[in-house]
Protein backbone atom coordinates (compact mmCIF):
# COMPACT_ATOMS: atom_id res chain seq x y z
CA UNK A 1 0.00 0.00 0.00
CA UNK A 2 1.30 3.44 -0.95
CA UNK A 3 2.10 5.93 1.80
CA UNK A 4 1.25 9.63 1.58
CA UNK A 5 2.76 12.53 3.52
CA UNK A 6 1.09 15.61 4.88
CA UNK A 7 2.60 18.89 6.03
CA UNK A 8 3.25 17.79 9.61
CA UNK A 9 5.05 14.64 8.44
CA UNK A 10 7.99 16.48 6.90
CA UNK A 11 10.46 19.28 7.46
CA UNK A 12 12.76 21.16 5.11
CA UNK A 13 16.41 20.84 6.08
CA UNK A 14 18.21 24.18 6.52
CA UNK A 15 20.92 24.80 3.92
CA UNK A 16 23.82 27.17 3.39
CA UNK A 17 22.65 30.72 2.81
CA UNK A 18 24.46 33.87 1.77
CA UNK A 19 21.29 35.95 1.95
CA UNK A 20 21.96 38.92 4.21
CA UNK A 21 18.54 40.53 3.96
CA UNK A 22 15.06 39.17 3.30
CA UNK A 23 14.63 42.05 0.86
CA UNK A 24 16.86 40.05 -1.51
CA UNK A 25 14.14 37.40 -1.76
CA UNK A 26 11.49 37.41 -4.48
CA UNK A 27 8.75 35.00 -3.43
CA UNK A 28 6.52 36.04 -6.32
CA UNK A 29 5.01 33.88 -9.04
CA UNK A 30 3.19 34.29 -12.34
CA UNK A 31 -0.35 33.31 -13.26
CA UNK A 32 -0.46 33.46 -17.04
CA UNK A 33 0.77 36.95 -17.89
CA UNK A 34 0.10 38.25 -14.37
CA UNK A 35 2.83 38.55 -11.74
CA UNK A 36 2.01 38.51 -8.04
CA UNK A 37 4.68 39.26 -5.45
CA UNK A 38 2.86 37.17 -2.82
CA UNK A 39 1.99 33.65 -4.07
CA UNK A 40 -1.34 33.58 -2.23
CA UNK A 41 -4.84 33.30 -3.71
CA UNK A 42 -7.95 33.61 -1.57
CA UNK A 43 -10.51 30.85 -1.99
CA UNK A 44 -13.77 31.47 -3.94
CA UNK A 45 -15.98 30.98 -0.90
CA UNK A 46 -18.88 33.20 0.16
CA UNK A 47 -17.37 33.63 3.62
CA UNK A 48 -13.91 34.46 2.28
CA UNK A 49 -13.75 36.47 -0.94
CA UNK A 50 -15.64 39.45 -2.23
CA UNK A 51 -14.42 43.02 -2.89
CA UNK A 52 -12.86 43.69 0.53
CA UNK A 53 -10.71 40.56 0.53
CA UNK A 54 -9.67 41.06 -3.09
CA UNK A 55 -8.57 44.62 -2.33
CA UNK A 56 -6.57 43.45 0.68
CA UNK A 57 -4.92 40.65 -1.30
CA UNK A 58 -4.02 43.10 -4.07
CA UNK A 59 -2.41 45.47 -1.57
CA UNK A 60 -0.37 42.59 -0.14
CA UNK A 61 0.69 41.34 -3.57
CA UNK A 62 -1.70 38.41 -3.96
CA UNK A 63 -5.08 37.94 -5.65
CA UNK A 64 -8.62 36.92 -4.77
CA UNK A 65 -11.31 34.93 -6.56
CA UNK A 66 -14.90 36.18 -6.29
CA UNK A 67 -17.23 33.29 -5.39
CA UNK A 68 -20.08 32.17 -7.66
CA UNK A 69 -22.85 31.90 -5.07
CA UNK A 70 -24.64 34.95 -6.42
CA UNK A 71 -26.34 36.07 -9.63
CA UNK A 72 -24.38 36.69 -12.82
CA UNK A 73 -25.11 40.40 -12.49
CA UNK A 74 -23.99 40.55 -8.86
CA UNK A 75 -20.73 38.72 -9.54
CA UNK A 76 -20.00 40.77 -12.67
CA UNK A 77 -20.65 43.95 -10.68
CA UNK A 78 -18.12 42.96 -8.03
CA UNK A 79 -15.55 42.21 -10.73
CA UNK A 80 -16.23 45.49 -12.55
CA UNK A 81 -15.83 47.38 -9.25
CA UNK A 82 -12.39 45.89 -8.70
CA UNK A 83 -11.20 46.24 -12.29
CA UNK A 84 -12.28 49.96 -12.43
CA UNK A 85 -9.67 50.44 -9.51
CA UNK A 86 -7.24 48.29 -11.75
CA UNK A 87 -7.20 45.42 -9.27
CA UNK A 88 -6.63 41.93 -10.66
CA UNK A 89 -9.33 39.49 -9.64
CA UNK A 90 -10.50 36.04 -10.58
CA UNK A 91 -14.10 34.86 -10.58
CA UNK A 92 -15.53 31.39 -10.07
CA UNK A 93 -17.94 29.60 -12.40
CA UNK A 94 -19.58 26.17 -12.38
CA UNK A 95 -19.83 23.49 -15.06
CA UNK A 96 -23.58 23.24 -15.69
CA UNK A 97 -26.57 25.55 -16.10
CA UNK A 98 -25.67 29.14 -16.89
CA UNK A 99 -21.90 28.68 -16.49
CA UNK A 100 -21.13 29.70 -20.08
CA UNK A 101 -23.25 32.86 -19.91
CA UNK A 102 -21.63 33.67 -16.57
CA UNK A 103 -18.16 33.20 -18.05
CA UNK A 104 -18.92 35.37 -21.07
CA UNK A 105 -20.35 38.15 -18.89
CA UNK A 106 -17.32 38.06 -16.61
CA UNK A 107 -14.94 38.26 -19.56
CA UNK A 108 -16.94 41.21 -20.91
CA UNK A 109 -16.36 42.89 -17.53
CA UNK A 110 -12.60 42.37 -17.85
CA UNK A 111 -12.17 39.62 -15.26
CA UNK A 112 -8.48 38.75 -14.89
CA UNK A 113 -9.09 34.99 -14.97
CA UNK A 114 -11.84 32.43 -14.54
CA UNK A 115 -11.93 29.59 -12.03
CA UNK A 116 -13.92 26.45 -12.85
CA UNK A 117 -14.87 25.68 -9.28
CA UNK A 118 -15.96 22.11 -8.46
CA UNK A 119 -15.00 19.68 -5.72
CA UNK A 120 -14.05 16.79 -8.03
CA UNK A 121 -12.32 18.24 -11.06
CA UNK A 122 -11.24 14.98 -12.69
CA UNK A 123 -14.67 14.51 -14.20
CA UNK A 124 -16.28 14.24 -17.63
CA UNK A 125 -18.44 17.32 -16.98
CA UNK A 126 -15.32 19.38 -16.33
CA UNK A 127 -13.87 18.15 -19.61
CA UNK A 128 -17.06 19.20 -21.42
CA UNK A 129 -17.11 22.58 -19.67
CA UNK A 130 -13.49 23.35 -20.51
CA UNK A 131 -14.10 22.39 -24.14
CA UNK A 132 -17.11 24.71 -24.32
CA UNK A 133 -15.26 27.56 -22.62
CA UNK A 134 -12.30 27.28 -24.97
CA UNK A 135 -14.63 27.36 -27.97
CA UNK A 136 -16.62 30.36 -26.72
CA UNK A 137 -14.02 32.61 -25.10
CA UNK A 138 -11.00 34.52 -26.42
CA UNK A 139 -7.98 32.25 -26.79
CA UNK A 140 -5.94 34.21 -24.23
CA UNK A 141 -8.49 33.73 -21.43
CA UNK A 142 -6.79 32.23 -18.38
CA UNK A 143 -8.91 29.40 -17.02
CA UNK A 144 -8.14 27.84 -13.64
CA UNK A 145 -9.77 24.49 -12.92
CA UNK A 146 -9.87 21.80 -10.27
CA UNK A 147 -9.76 20.31 -7.83
CA UNK A 148 -7.61 17.24 -8.48
CA UNK A 149 -5.46 15.02 -6.29
CA UNK A 150 -3.41 12.96 -8.74
CA UNK A 151 -0.87 13.42 -11.51
CA UNK A 152 -3.29 11.85 -14.01
CA UNK A 153 -5.96 14.32 -12.98
CA UNK A 154 -3.55 17.23 -13.34
CA UNK A 155 -2.41 16.11 -16.78
CA UNK A 156 -5.95 15.53 -18.00
CA UNK A 157 -7.18 18.97 -16.93
CA UNK A 158 -4.18 20.56 -18.63
CA UNK A 159 -4.93 18.59 -21.80
CA UNK A 160 -8.59 19.62 -21.60
CA UNK A 161 -7.64 23.30 -21.62
CA UNK A 162 -6.92 24.42 -18.06
CA UNK A 163 -4.25 27.12 -17.76
CA UNK A 164 -3.81 26.53 -14.02
CA UNK A 165 -4.99 23.71 -11.78
CA UNK A 166 -6.06 23.56 -8.14
CA UNK A 167 -4.47 20.59 -6.40
CA UNK A 168 -5.92 19.16 -3.21
CA UNK A 169 -9.05 17.23 -2.24
CA UNK A 170 -10.39 16.99 1.28
CA UNK A 171 -7.70 19.01 3.05
CA UNK A 172 -9.63 22.14 4.00
CA UNK A 173 -10.52 22.71 7.64
CA UNK A 174 -14.26 22.83 6.83
CA UNK A 175 -14.16 20.11 4.15
CA UNK A 176 -15.54 16.71 5.16
CA UNK A 177 -15.03 14.93 1.81
CA UNK A 178 -12.59 12.39 3.24
CA UNK A 179 -14.97 11.61 6.10
CA UNK A 180 -18.11 11.43 3.98
CA UNK A 181 -16.67 9.63 0.96
CA UNK A 182 -13.45 7.96 2.10
CA UNK A 183 -11.61 9.63 -0.79
CA UNK A 184 -8.75 12.12 -0.82
CA UNK A 185 -5.00 12.53 -0.74
CA UNK A 186 -3.00 14.69 1.68
CA UNK A 187 -2.42 18.00 -0.10
CA UNK A 188 1.37 17.92 0.16
CA UNK A 189 1.49 14.44 -1.38
CA UNK A 190 -0.74 15.60 -4.23
CA UNK A 191 1.54 18.58 -4.87
CA UNK A 192 4.66 16.41 -4.88
CA UNK A 193 3.10 14.09 -7.47
CA UNK A 194 1.44 16.74 -9.66
CA UNK A 195 4.66 18.76 -9.76
CA UNK A 196 6.14 15.91 -11.83
CA UNK A 197 3.86 16.83 -14.73
CA UNK A 198 5.41 17.84 -18.03
CA UNK A 199 2.35 19.96 -18.89
CA UNK A 200 2.62 23.74 -19.00
CA UNK A 201 0.01 24.46 -16.34
CA UNK A 202 0.38 26.47 -13.14
CA UNK A 203 0.00 24.45 -9.93
CA UNK A 204 -2.20 25.90 -7.18
CA UNK A 205 -1.92 24.02 -3.87
CA UNK A 206 -5.33 24.18 -2.19
CA UNK A 207 -6.27 23.11 1.32
CA UNK A 208 -4.75 22.02 4.61
CA UNK A 209 -2.56 25.05 5.38
CA UNK A 210 -2.25 26.05 9.02
CA UNK A 211 1.00 28.07 9.03
CA UNK A 212 3.39 29.92 6.76
CA UNK A 213 5.70 26.93 7.19
CA UNK A 214 3.11 24.72 5.49
CA UNK A 215 3.01 27.21 2.62
CA UNK A 216 6.79 27.09 2.23
CA UNK A 217 6.68 23.29 2.12
CA UNK A 218 4.07 23.37 -0.66
CA UNK A 219 6.08 25.91 -2.66
CA UNK A 220 9.24 23.83 -2.24
CA UNK A 221 7.36 20.73 -3.42
CA UNK A 222 6.42 22.47 -6.67
CA UNK A 223 3.37 24.68 -6.09
CA UNK A 224 3.37 28.04 -7.86
CA UNK A 225 0.68 29.46 -5.57
CA UNK A 226 -1.28 28.42 -2.51
CA UNK A 227 -5.01 28.94 -2.06
CA UNK A 228 -6.16 29.89 1.43
CA UNK A 229 -9.56 29.83 3.09
CA UNK A 230 -9.60 29.43 6.87
CA UNK A 231 -6.41 31.44 7.38
CA UNK A 232 -8.15 34.47 5.85
CA UNK A 233 -11.73 33.83 7.04
CA UNK A 234 -13.05 35.49 10.17
CA UNK A 235 -11.40 38.79 9.26
CA UNK A 236 -12.86 42.22 8.71
CA UNK A 237 -12.45 41.90 4.93
CA UNK A 238 -14.20 38.52 4.70
CA UNK A 239 -17.91 38.70 3.77
CA UNK A 240 -20.46 38.40 6.54
CA UNK A 241 -21.50 40.21 9.68
CA UNK A 242 -19.70 40.08 13.00
CA UNK A 243 -21.64 37.95 15.50
CA UNK A 244 -21.42 38.72 19.21
CA UNK A 245 -21.92 35.96 21.75
CA UNK A 246 -21.26 36.31 25.48
CA UNK A 247 -19.02 39.28 24.84
CA UNK A 248 -16.90 37.54 22.18
CA UNK A 249 -16.91 38.37 18.45
CA UNK A 250 -17.18 35.76 15.68
CA UNK A 251 -17.78 35.42 11.94
CA UNK A 252 -19.32 32.49 10.06
CA UNK A 253 -17.05 30.26 7.99
CA UNK A 254 -18.55 27.49 5.91
CA UNK A 255 -17.62 25.03 3.20
CA UNK A 256 -19.30 25.59 -0.14
CA UNK A 257 -20.27 21.91 -0.18
CA UNK A 258 -21.94 22.24 3.22
CA UNK A 259 -25.66 21.70 3.56
CA UNK A 260 -26.17 25.30 4.69
CA UNK A 261 -24.38 26.84 1.69
CA UNK A 262 -26.17 24.63 -0.84
CA UNK A 263 -29.63 25.21 0.62
CA UNK A 264 -29.12 28.98 0.75
CA UNK A 265 -27.88 29.11 -2.84
CA UNK A 266 -30.18 26.67 -4.63
CA UNK A 267 -32.78 25.60 -2.10
CA UNK A 268 -31.56 22.02 -1.78
CA UNK A 269 -28.43 19.97 -1.15
CA UNK A 270 -27.14 16.99 -3.09
CA UNK A 271 -24.19 16.13 -0.84
CA UNK A 272 -22.89 17.17 2.54
CA UNK A 273 -19.12 17.43 2.23
CA UNK A 274 -18.54 20.54 4.31
CA UNK A 275 -19.30 22.04 7.70
CA UNK A 276 -20.35 25.43 9.00
CA UNK A 277 -18.95 27.06 12.09
CA UNK A 278 -17.96 30.26 13.84
CA UNK A 279 -14.41 31.60 13.82
CA UNK A 280 -13.22 34.13 16.39
CA UNK A 281 -13.13 37.56 14.76
CA UNK A 282 -9.52 38.25 13.77
CA UNK A 283 -9.61 41.94 12.89
CA UNK A 284 -8.06 43.16 9.65
CA UNK A 285 -6.53 40.58 7.30
CA UNK A 286 -3.61 42.93 6.54
CA UNK A 287 -1.38 41.87 9.48
CA UNK A 288 -2.11 38.20 8.72
CA UNK A 289 -0.91 38.62 5.14
CA UNK A 290 2.15 40.53 6.34
CA UNK A 291 3.01 37.71 8.74
CA UNK A 292 2.58 35.15 5.96
CA UNK A 293 4.90 37.10 3.68
CA UNK A 294 7.55 37.37 6.40
CA UNK A 295 7.29 33.64 7.08
CA UNK A 296 7.56 32.74 3.39
CA UNK A 297 10.60 34.98 2.92
CA UNK A 298 12.24 33.49 6.01
CA UNK A 299 11.49 30.01 4.73
CA UNK A 300 13.25 30.69 1.45
CA UNK A 301 16.23 32.18 3.27
CA UNK A 302 16.68 29.01 5.38
CA UNK A 303 17.19 27.10 2.12
CA UNK A 304 19.47 29.80 0.73
CA UNK A 305 16.92 30.50 -2.01
CA UNK A 306 16.23 33.93 -3.47
CA UNK A 307 13.17 32.84 -5.46
CA UNK A 308 10.83 29.90 -5.90
CA UNK A 309 12.90 28.29 -8.65
CA UNK A 310 15.92 28.20 -6.36
CA UNK A 311 13.79 26.85 -3.52
CA UNK A 312 12.65 23.92 -5.64
CA UNK A 313 16.21 23.24 -6.76
CA UNK A 314 17.74 23.40 -3.29
CA UNK A 315 15.04 21.99 -1.01
CA UNK A 316 15.39 18.69 0.82
CA UNK A 317 12.55 17.08 2.76
CA UNK A 318 13.03 14.79 5.74
CA UNK A 319 10.39 12.71 7.51
CA UNK A 320 9.90 13.45 11.18
CA UNK A 321 8.65 11.05 13.84
CA UNK A 322 5.72 11.82 16.15
CA UNK A 323 8.30 12.86 18.75
CA UNK A 324 9.82 15.17 16.16
CA UNK A 325 6.42 16.69 15.47
CA UNK A 326 6.01 17.39 19.19
CA UNK A 327 9.46 18.95 19.35
CA UNK A 328 8.66 21.11 16.31
CA UNK A 329 5.73 22.80 18.05
CA UNK A 330 5.84 25.59 20.59
CA UNK A 331 5.30 24.34 24.11
CA UNK A 332 5.16 27.41 26.35
CA UNK A 333 2.10 27.25 28.54
CA UNK A 334 1.34 30.95 28.76
CA UNK A 335 2.07 33.74 26.28
CA UNK A 336 2.84 37.28 27.35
Amino acid sequence: MKEAVSFDDVLLTPGYSDITSRSEIDAGSTLGQMYFSLPVISSPMDTVTEVGMSQALSTAGGVGIIHRYNSIEEQAGLVANLRTQSIHTGAAIGITGDFLARAETLVENDVSFLCVDVAHGHHALVKDALTSLREALPSDTHIMAGNVATLQGFNDLADWGASSIRVGIGGGSICSTRIQTGHGVPTLQSVIECAQSDRNATLIADGGFKTSGDIVKALAAGADFVMLGSMLAGTEEAPGEIIYNNGAAFKVYRGMASKEAQVEWRGRFSSNEGVTGWLPFKGSVGPILEDLERGIRSGLSYSGARNLLELRAKHEFIRQTPAGQTESGTRIQRKL
